[in-house]
């Protein structure tokens, strides 16, 4: 996991960079020619991208997958760790980087969650039964949600050591936790 700090937020967050780096995670390494045919862009966008997220130590050259002049690329880092602290103090630019990252990691996940509801019959009865779409409302504080938080991913990184077991698939799992003004009712009697 790598912690983003504000100079390598600034290198990511744009749609484009953060879909390769996506792409790269999930697939494997590939080169510019190949992502850009996977997300439907010109070569020389995702090329000159990759440099971008080159420079700023997202991704690396694959050699040992390249013949000739064919330039591969593989994810530096299998994910990203975000502390929302870093912003609390910022400048404009970084509050601007912080929020197109945000906000495309926020679309990206329901792009995922909409894949799957569009797909789930596609799936075995065992995946449909076991797969999960929940919300919850509670009423905590900071502290309170934080230790929540720090529970949750305490049990969600106890199934990083778990050995697959036959039939075993990627799981994506989101987690979104934050506070909401909810005005309180006004019933006359």
């Amino acid at each position: 996991m790598r912690l983003l700090d504000p100079r390598s937020l600034r290198g990511l967050a744009h749609p484009l960079r953060m879909r390769l780096l996506t792409a790269l995670r999930d697939h494997g390494p590939a080169t510019a020619s190949r992502l850009a045919a996977r997300l439907g862009e010109s070569s020389g966008a995702t090329s000159y991208h990759l440099r971008q997220l080159a420079s700023y130590g997202f991704v690396e050259d694959a050699p040992q997958r390249g013949k000739g002049r064919e330039r591969w690329w593989r994810a530096a880092d299998q994910g990203l760790t975000f502390d929302p602290q870093m912003y609390e103090d910022a400048g404009p630019e970084v509050l601007g980087a912080v929020d197109a990252y945000l906000h495309e990691v926020a679309g990206n996940h329901t792009r995922e969650l909409s894949t799957w509801v569009a797909t789930m019959r596609d799936w075995s009865p065992a995946w449909t039964r076991t797969a999960d779409i929940s919300d919850f409302r509670l009423r905590l504080n900071p502290h309170q949600l934080a230790e929540l938080d720090h529970r949750l991913h305490e049990l969600i990184n106890s199934y990083r050591r778990v050995e697959p077991g036959e039939g075993a698939e990627s799981v994506r799992l989101h987690l979104h936790a934050f506070p909401q003004h909810i005005e309180p009712s006004t019933e006359e009697d």
